[in-house]
């Protein structure tokens, strides 16, 4: 899956998680960062988000991994830098699968 695919299937899921809460949803765009922009988007909504946009692209993201948040600098990933994560990831385990 490429991309362009990844953010449309994670913006559609986060504005579907803030609609089911009742909470409001700020035109979501590249640059928009999930944590700190989208209301209560906290440690309790962002697995639920990562384990719902794996089944939308039918990958297995790790229940380990934050995909929200840079492990290294712990800021907030922009959706942009989330799909660009996500498209990594997906390649590691695409290589590590091929290896085996």
């Amino acid at each position: 899956m490429d991309f362009p695919k990844i953010k449309e299937k994670l913006i559609t899921v986060l504005e579907k998680i803030q609609a089911d809460s009742g909470l409001e949803c700020p035109a979501l765009s590249g640059a928009t960062k999930p944590v700190g922009n989208l209301p209560k988007f906290d440690s309790m909504i962002w697995p639920v988000a990562t384990t719902i946009l794996a089944g939308e692209i039918g990958a297995m993201i790790p229940n380990d991994v934050n995909i929200f948040i840079d492990e290294k600098t712990r800021l907030p990933r922009s959706i942009d830098e989330t799909v660009t994560f996500v498209c990594d990831l997906l390649k590691r385990q695409g290589e590590k699968g091929a290896a085996a």
